[in-house]
């Protein structure tokens, strides 16, 4: 996430590109990185390696399978962050550094069509050099917003026509980006100088500057609560959940997140029940969002989480653990206490998986250069 010194990569390629169709290839996965049959009832110690903490002693835990499909033009490792499901059209955005593209998976057809026109820079670091690009996504009014770490831009991706559009330069490279419905705006994470970056995005195709928040820290991950009116991000560097009010662009409180040396990542929300769930490195802490985040449950999933996934109509938790190259579903209760419902093998980098509402998960193998499906049968 910290921005390295960068070389910039000459190509300049067409900001308004047609969108190219690839067809996508589905591949039974590698044992070693794919395992277990779909809806095959375990126990805990069996299935998932997982410490007792989030689950009962009496429930058991479907081991998920996974289908692949592969990233059209891209061969693995590839730089890759966050990715978005698109509720209108049923599909899941992803950007991809690698190929300058973001590629978007249409659920109904099994294929990708690939969005390109994105500039890219490379960059040096411990030796190697990386390609770096679009990173992270978020989806608006009719309107795809594409946020680019290389070259410090936001753009604006049609959701009809997928046609790249407008792209705005920021002054610092974005981390998350987030489409505020209820003010037009999109805020954007920028963590290297400490800072949210709001967009005006009364034109949608046509982002504008409008405000930079300071803030007391490096933010990282977000969630929007659009019914409350709440922005909620992590300090990374001083183990805080801010709870920000999206209309007046001001702090309203600060919470101990729990997460420890290593800081918060992630965040997800419950609107009925207020729950706030805080992705740390190695699982999630449930907070009270009604009684100043105080701490309620603790869900261990294994090292290397980052973004989290919540879905209200169920109740679920969905987390996947990069370093354990495992997925975790938990089901959380009204006291805040989650319970193991689902894992699933992985790969091993694996994280920042999505969800559609019938609870189907979506996440990317970056070694791989491929999306990884698991389908819930339940």
């Amino acid at each position: 996430m910290t921005a390295r010194p960068c070389l910039v990569f000459s190509i300049f390629l067409s900001s308004c590109a047609n969108s190219v169709s690839a067809p996508a290839t589905t591949s039974s996965p590698p044992s070693a990185l794919i395992s277990g049959a779909a809806a095959r009832p375990s126990t805990p110690t069996e299935s998932t390696g997982l410490t007792p903490s989030g689950q009962s002693p009496t429930s058991t835990v479907t081991e998920l399978a996974a289908t692949s499909v592969s990233l059209p033009g891209a061969t693995g490792p590839i730089s890759i962050d966050f990715i978005a499901y698109e509720p209108k059209h049923k599909r899941v955005w992803v950007p991809v550094g690698d190929t300058g593209s973001v590629d978007v998976f249409d659920i109904a057809t099994n294929a990708f069509t690939r969005v390109d026109g994105f500039k890219t820079v490379e960059r040096e670091a411990r030796g190697k050099t990386r390609v770096i690009g679009p990173s992270s996504v978020s989806v608006g009014d009719g309107v795809v917003y594409i946020g680019n770490r290389g070259t410090s831009e936001v753009c604006s991706v049609d959701e009809e026509s997928l046609k790249l559009g407008h792209c705005i330069k920021l002054s610092t490279p974005p981390d998350c980006v987030a489409f505020v419905a209820a003010t037009k705006e999109v805020w954007v994470t920028t963590p290297k100088d400490q800072s949210l970056t709001i967009l005006d995005a009364s034109n949608p195709q046509l982002l504008k500057d409008k405000i930079v928040m300071k803030m007391p820290g490096q933010p990282e991950g977000y969630a929007v609560d659009q019914g409350a009116g709440v922005f909620y991000t992590n300090l990374e560097d001083k183990n805080q959940t801010l709870v920000i009010d999206i209309k007046t662009h001001t702090i309203q409180s600060s919470w101990d997140t729990g997460c420890g040396d290593d800081g918060p990542r992630g965040v997800a929300f419950d609107s009925r029940r207020k729950f706030v769930f805080v992705a740390c490195t190695s699982g999630v802490q449930i907070l009270d969002g009604a009684h100043a985040g105080s701490h309620l449950g603790k869900l261990e999933t294994g090292a290397g989480v980052d973004n989290i996934e919540y879905l209200e109509s169920t109740k679920s938790l969905y987390v996947a653990a990069g370093k354990a190259a495992r997925l975790t579903v938990a089901r959380v209760d009204d006291k805040g206490q989650p319970t193991i419902s689902d894992t699933g093998t992985t790969a091993l980098g694996a994280r920042n998986a999505v969800v559609d509402p019938s609870g189907n998960v979506f996440l990317v193998d970056s070694v791989g250069a491929r999306l990884l499906v698991f389908t819930v049968t339940k």
